[in-house]
């Protein structure tokens, strides 16, 4: 038992009801059958009510399933009736379970049918009130005239409750007291107000802090944007909205392409998303004639270039004096600590280190260089001992081509082994292909038990992939088979596919009957779906084969199987999710097709980052991942920060605007020395679609990184990203959007969906394989995140966010019925009476009526085009059900493949499977009933049923025939749109006609 109290605070820029220019309006607030109001503030569009309603709740845990309705009316005396302002549905999910949680939230008003004209928002907090608090919620509230609250005795309090509740209160009082100066004062000036999207499921708190004021450039349907002073306050488009930190923050860093290219710098013209940031080069080529030092009459050198504190190092060769290390050092220009550079020549030593020679730079004196200028040349300088050392010290920004490869000032403490994990690079996926092996018979099988009837199969094997053929059902030594089997190659093709005939004997024992390998880069190409290669038969030889001394094999007798081969380069072999895919081009590049535009992508910083390593009170060592076609690039790591500026710029060409890019923040865990199992932490990713940018606008947002972890939904920080799409060829990638989403070949002869997600997974395994064998590598944990590996394995939480994103379609189509519900039972005369005048002219010029339609969808989408998004996509955690996903469900979908769980907890789960499984079968059962009743119509199952239908349909055969279209439509129409006083309750007959209809139904074994 508890209480919901809904404090009813105010009303902002409501709608003129009464005639006059204004209104008087009241709330009214309705769930689960109680009902209450607040008081009628006369003539008052900007109403004040400052009251707080309660409602008893029998049962706290099922409130989650109430919805709480809130509507303004304006009270007219004179009509009787009272003209809707708007109205408000909330989820019972949504309330807060303590005063201390809940906080004020604006909402806008919505409208109840599509003509309803609406503006404005209200001012609610809402909480529940344990019993503690129930006498204090119900003393400001006076008992409604619709339902009395029955006041019990008093309970005795402590002096410590007494003081908790005491200073509650006054809370409460401030907050009003605050709440009603903040009124006074946007009544005396211009209001300005900026809306935020807040989540209501769990709880609430306050707005977080920013560390630095950021324009945010956001337009909502529902009102103009006016930025509000004070405390937040905070308005939501519908419930339930995702919490004000997992939504996306518009930027307006100072790159070069936002500010005009102002300065006339030439580095902004194509490293423009970025900001710029220089540094300052050092490039040690070489030395000659170092002095010998040891006692061994050489010296083992290297150089340390020294700027402040800032120390780095080449590695040092042995009895070497004429060293060449072609090394790059690396120093912000916003940290250097001195204005002198220091370039030293030592050589190893067992104890000290001895000095060898030093030439100086002055960093004033430096030249600066900025691409597209040839790289500077080295030059020799004479060491303060003996010897000359080749050097080029440069400064230059994040574009110079020296910037990857280059050490570093940051990465100060790393060694040289660790330090290429730190660089950034990019990478190309291999080119894949499809390899099918059409397997079609044998002849002349020599099974090892005689006495028996040989069961053989095929079992192909390429790599890691095996697949394998049903039993032939010739049981003898010809064997056929005719079955297509496919597999993953690429390139370069140095594997061998191996064919082996199988015989299952008893036991599950296997015995080989013969096995060929064949190279991969004899396979021929078929780059149609015209005609296959000619089968060819090959020699089936045994494990255990003679082989002369000189190494030639000797055939004696040999098995033989037909098979057909052909790398299939028409197809595009998908290794991502295809609602995802960024890359939809088919495997030969002859079948490619131009590009339509270029996407540029500035990784610019990361804000915000929880620690992922508990060393020196907590650290990361964050890099970023972006995947997009076959290039990933790789930023470079910066050490132990938790707000990274990485300021690098990267470009794809694009094929197709129907493609999504992938962007992923990880952890590095190899920087110092880790072992090769350790995993680099996933951060978090973003993908942003393509087709929802402007054409050469630039997007720059602080993106939330989401992770779901198997403790729930955690926020990691925000990624901050510039991005622009460019088109090169209108006409290209207009035509686009006729043609279809993959190649000729998916089409012409398409692939099993069962056949596609196990060929995804061994792509995605050759593509992570080969990635993280480059330097540095892309390990298999960075590529199967970016590539959503898991993506269609089982989760109750997915499955929830399908079910209610059907839900969401469907909606729209409930709101037209209910219109039509409303037009049919006369609840706006005007409208109804409109719809009649509408209907009767398309009933007589019946060429108006597809006219109509399509002109109708046109200024649909026009009207709509100034509620177009403003901001590109990104990962919205509540679409997902991810802010309030039960631990249970997230153990499941965290869980191994097979499971380790515990025996009862699978047991558990596999009920609820069960249940929802069951739910499903009802609704597929029900929907299999309407077909069948469809079809028993003329198939004589129940024959005194179809004799009806067969009369009254000759019956409306001769009266259509006989009636003009036109009379008919009218008489039909009419009928349709009668007034209520002319309905009936009951259902129609020819509902109940089709509902007395056989189906199968009751043919199923119970």
């Amino acid at each position: 038992m508890g209480r919901l109290v809904v404090e009813v605070l105010e009303a902002n820029d409501l709608m003129p009801k009464d005639g006059q220019g204004s209104a008087s309006p009241f709330v009214d607030i309705d769930i689960d059958d109680q009902n209450q109001r607040t008081k009628t503030k006369v003539k008052d569009l900007n109403p004040s009510w400052n009251e707080k309603l309660v409602f008893k709740i029998d049962d706290l845990q099922d409130l989650s399933r109430k919805t709480i309705e809130v509507v303004i009316y304006n009270e007219n005396t004179s009509h009787g009736h009272h003209n809707f302002l708007g109205r408000v549905r909330l989820s019972g999910l949504s309330v807060p379970r303590s005063q201390s949680e809940a906080m004020v939230q604006r909402y806008p008003l919505e409208k109840r049918g599509i003509f309803s004209h609406i503006r404005g928002d209200i001012a609610l907090r809402l909480y529940l009130a344990d019993g503690k608090d129930e006498d204090e919620a119900s003393s400001d509230q006076p008992e409604s005239p619709k339902e009395k609250t029955v006041k019990g005795a008093e309970s005795r309090e402590t002096p410590v409750q007494e003081n908790v509740k005491k200073f509650n209160k006054k809370v409460q009082d401030d907050e009003f007291a605050d709440f009603t100066k903040q009124k006074i004062k946007k009544k005396k000036e211009k209001e300005i107000r900026t809306f935020y999207s807040v989540g209501t499921g769990g709880s609430t708190g306050p707005m977080p802090p920013m560390q630095k004021p950021v324009v945010l450039e956001t337009k909502t349907q529902f009102m103009p944007p006016r930025p509000a002073p004070g405390p937040p306050m905070v308005m939501q488009t519908q419930f339930p909205m995702q919490k004000p930190e997992f939504g996306l923050v518009e930027t307006r860093p100072p790159v070069a392409a936002r500010m005009g290219y102002l300065g006339g710098d030439k580095m902004a013209s194509t490293y423009d998303l970025v900001e710029q940031v220089h540094y300052l080069y050092v490039n040690v080529v070489k030395a000659r004639d170092l002095p010998a030092i040891d006692i061994t009459g050489s010296l083992d050198p290297y150089v340390e270039v020294k700027v402040g504190n800032y120390r780095g190092l080449t590695k040092h060769l042995e009895h070497n004096q004429d060293p060449m290390w072609n090394s790059v050092f690396a120093f912000s220009k916003e940290r250097l600590q001195s204005n002198v550079i220091e370039v030293i020549v030592r050589t190893k030593d067992l104890g000290k280190d001895d000095f060898v020679g030093k030439v100086v730079f002055d960093v004033v004196e430096v030249p600066l260089r900025v691409p597209p200028d040839s790289p500077l040349a080295p030059q020799w300088y004479r060491l303060a001992g003996k010897g000359e050392i080749m050097l080029a010290v440069w400064l230059g920004t994040q574009a110079d081509e020296a910037f990857p490869e280059a050490w570093h000032s940051d990465a100060h403490d790393i060694n040289h082994h660790n330090l290429a994990s730190t660089r950034s690079k990019v990478y190309f996926s291999p080119k894949l292909y499809y390899l099918r092996v059409h397997v079609i018979e044998a002849q002349d099988l020599v099974p090892s038990d005689r006495t028996r009837l040989p069961q053989p199969y095929v079992r192909i094997q390429l790599g890691h992939q095996i697949r394998v053929t049903r039993p032939s059902q010739s049981r003898n030594v010809n064997a056929a088979w005719n079955e297509e089997l496919m597999l993953v190659a690429s390139e370069p093709f140095d594997d061998f596919l191996i064919v082996s005939v199988e015989d299952r004997g008893e036991g599950g024992r296997e015995d080989n009957m013969g096995r060929t390998m064949i190279p991969v880069r004899e396979i021929p190409p078929r780059v149609d779906s015209s005609k296959l290669p000619d089968p060819r038969w090959l020699n089936l030889q045994k494990p255990s084969h003679s082989v002369h001394e000189d190494g030639e094999k000797e055939v004696k007798f040999s098995s033989k199987i037909r098979l057909c081969l052909c790398l299939d380069v028409g197809y595009h072999v998908l290794d991502e999710t295809t609602h995802f895919s960024s890359d939809l081009q088919p495997s030969s590049k002859y079948l490619r097709k131009s590009r339509i535009g270029i996407l540029e992508v500035g990784i610019l910083s990361a804000q915000n980052l929880l620690p992922m390593k508990s060393r020196e009170g907590g650290s990361t060592d964050a890099y970023c991942v972006a995947k997009y076609g076959n290039k990933w690039v790789r930023t470079r790591t910066l050490l132990n920060t938790l707000s990274p500026k990485w300021n690098e710029q990267y470009t794809w060409e694009v094929y197709d605007p129907c493609t999504v890019i992938t962007i992923g923040v990880f952890d590095n865990f190899h920087v110092n020395g880790n072992k090769e199992d350790a995993r680099d932490q996933k951060i978090g990713k973003v993908r942003i679609r393509l087709s929802t940018l402007e054409i050469d606008r630039i997007y720059t947002h602080n993106y939330p990184l989401l992770v779901l972890q198997p403790s729930g939904l955690k926020k990691h920080g925000e990624l901050h990203l510039a991005i622009r799409f460019t088109c090169v060829s209108w006409v290209n990638m207009l035509t686009q959007y006729s043609k279809p989403l993959l190649p000729k070949m998916h089409y012409v002869q398409p692939i099993s969906v069962r056949h596609i997600d196990w060929l995804r997974h061994q792509a995605m395994q050759i593509v992570a394989a080969r990635l993280s064998r480059a330097e540095p590598p892309l390990r298999r944990e960075t590529v199967e995140y970016m590539l959503d590996v898991d993506y269609h394995m089982w989760s109750l939480r997915r499955s929830k966010a399908n079910f209610y994103r059907i839900i969401s379609l469907l909606s729209g189509v409930s709101a037209i019925w209910k219109w039509l519900d409303g037009i049919c039972n006369w609840r706006n005369p005007l409208t109804t009476c409109l719809v009649h005048v509408l209907f009767l002219i398309l009933v007589c010029y019946p060429e108006l009526i597809l006219p109509t339609i399509f002109l109708y969808l046109c200024v649909i989408g026009l009207w709509n085009y100034q509620f177009r998004p403003r901001k590109p996509p990104h990962m919205d955690a509540r679409i997902s059900q991810a802010e309030n996903v039960h631990p249970d469900e997230l153990d499941e979908e965290f869980d191994t493949f097979p499971s380790s769980r515990p025996t009862d907890l699978i047991r558990m789960r596999y009920d609820r499977m069960r249940s929802v499984a069951g739910r499903v079968q009802t609704v597929l059962g029900d929907l299999a009933t309407q077909a069948e009743r469809a079809l028993a119509i003329l198939s004589w199952r129940d024959s005194r049923a179809t004799a009806i239908f067969i009369i009254f349909a000759l019956m409306w055969a001769t009266l259509f025939y006989l009636t003009p279209f036109q009379v008919i439509a009218v008489l039909h129409g009419l009928y349709w749109l009668r007034h209520p006083k002319f309905r009936n309750k009951m259902p129609s007959v020819p509902v109940n006609f089709f509902k007395r209809l056989p189906s199968k139904s009751d043919m199923l074994i119970s």
